[in-house]
This record gives structure tokens, sequence and C-alpha cells, in this order.
């Protein structure tokens, strides 16, 4: 199917020679790779870029882009059944997304839309692993706000049951004088160097002094305040039993191979996610829509 893109798109060859689709209005310019539906960039007009990706970022056929709004799915870390190891967060973010549909809206907005079935991703390493049938679609709005909305349908004839996460990286001034507000009483698993199985309550806001990496139990909105660059990233989401906080502090980024040494101090992770023991289970023909939405304020 060929797909008409409005004049505010343009489909080019990116880094690493994968192909980017970029868009620029007077709103908003932003970019996504079709390697993995990888968002790379939003900026609204007037503002600094809001998503941060590594210098050492790899773009690549079989490489997961460090950086941007990686897809994780169908599972979130290792996984929680054996076997499902590698690659990390699933296979998604290594699969070739196809454009369903382009289309500017009125006042400047562009919403891109790509569709992945376990066809398309027949290929990829370990995606053998998890033989279920599925069609995963991922609405991609560039406008003064960053709209995600990724929807997995059961094509299949059992029940699956998966871990879904937007692992977004947000650019900062720097993560030590960074806080995200919001989580204040909720609960978390702390996945970092010296972390325990029990959960954790968090008093107060979030803060930045060493390995950072919760998966919190929360449906709510969270806030990014970036004392240092004066500005404040509002994530309201949908369909989402989890929030993860993660940045990787000194000794994890230079293990990295992706990742720049010095990096660290200009990024944190808030991720929209359903993993764990919030895992989505659907039955055949079902569906299931998590939408992240981000937004700059002063």
């Amino acid at each position: 199917m060929s797909i008409v893109l409005p004049d505010s798109v343009t489909a080019a060859e990116g880094e690493g020679g994968l192909p980017v689709l970029r868009v620029a209005t007077a709103l908003v310019t932003g970019e996504v790779y079709l390697h993995g539906a990888h968002v790379t960039a939003w900026t609204p007009a007037g503002a600094e870029p809001v998503l941060w990706v590594s210098s050492s970022a790899r773009f690549a056929a079989g490489e997961a882009i460090r950086g941007g709004v990686p897809i994780c799915f169908p599972w979130f870390g290792t996984g929680r059944e054996p076997g499902l190891a590698p690659p990390p967060h699933g296979f998604a973010r290594l699969a070739p997304w196809r454009l369903v549909a382009a289309e500017e809206h009125d006042g400047g907005a562009v919403t891109l839309t790509l569709e992945l079935t376990d066809a398309d991703a027949a290929d990829v390493p370990a995606a053998q692993d998890w033989p279920h049938a599925f069609t995963a679609t991922y609405a991609v709005t560039f406008g003064r706000e960053l709209t995600l909305a990724l929807t997995v349908e059961n094509t299949g004839e059992g029940e699956i049951s998966f871990e879904e996460a937007l692992h977004t990286y947000l650019a900062v001034a720097d993560a030590r004088t960074t806080t995200v507000q919001g989580l204040d009483g909720a609960t978390y698993l702390d996945k970092a160097a010296g972390g325990g199985p029990e959960l954790v309550t968090q008093r107060g806001d979030v803060t930045f002094t060493a390995e950072t990496d919760r998966v919190y139990d929360s449906t709510g909105t969270a806030v990014v305040v970036d004392e240092s660059g004066g500005r404040r990233i509002g994530i309201e989401k949908e369909g989402s039993a989890n929030t993860v906080v993660w940045n990787p502090w000194v000794d994890k980024a230079a293990a990295m191979p992706d990742y720049g040494d010095d990096e660290w101090p200009s990024m944190v992770c808030v991720e929209t996610a359903n993993a764990l023991d919030a895992a989505i289970a659907l039955a055949p023909g079902e569906r299931h829509t998590m939408t992240a939405r981000y937004a700059v304020t002063r």
C-alpha cells in the first residue's frame, strides 16, 4: 500500500542508512525511524529538544537505538518467562515497522501511524521464542504535545500475555538537580544495584543521587522538573499501570558501549509501562491501548 505523505512529512535515509520520517510544521519538528517505530526527536516550536539520544547510539539493523522512545514489547527487561532474555526489552524495537497512515491536522499537528505484525517480526532474533499472532499499531502525533498510542490486538486463537513500555529518554540540563513529581506514596520495585525484592514506598519527589531503576505502581500523571534547564515536562497516560524511572549514573553508563561515559547527567527516563505483575492478557480478538502524552511548560 502506497501512502501519500502530506507536505509536512518527508521520507529520507537517516543515520546508518535506516529509513526515517521527518515532520516539520510551524508548530513542531519531529522524527521517527521505521526501525523499531523509534521516535528520535520531538521539538515544539520555540523549545529546546525534549527527547535525548546518545552521541554513541547505534543506527543499524539488529541494534536498538539508545535514546528517544524505544518500544519495549512483548517483554520488559529480560522477560517473565525462561528463554526470553535476548534481546532485552523484546523484539519490537528491532523490527521493521510499516507506515500505514500519515495525516496533518488543522492547527499543524501531524499523526504518523505505523504497524507491526508477527509476520513482520518473523526474522527478528527471539521473535520465534514468542510464537503468538498479533498486530501492533502505533499512532505518533507530533504537535505542541507529543502523543504516543500503542495498540496491541490478539489475532491468534489462544490467549496472549505481554509486557510493554514506552522507554522515553527525556533531555534535562542536569539529572542531579532534576526531580520527578507525582509518585509520592507509590510503591516501587528497586531494580538498581543493591535493590531487593521488597516493594518500597516513595516519600516525596523522586531525586537522582545514584543509579536509579524503579518500577512504580502508578497510573497517574508524572512531572519532570528540570530545575537547571528551567522547564517542566508533564507525562499523562492511559492504559498503563506502571511508571518506570531510570538513570544509569556513572558506572553503568561507562559499561554500555552505545552510551557516552559522561552523558548520564543529561537525561532521565520516565517510562509508561505495563510490566511484571501488571502484564496485559488478551483473549483472541481483544485489543489493548496504552497512551502517553508529553507537554513542556516553563
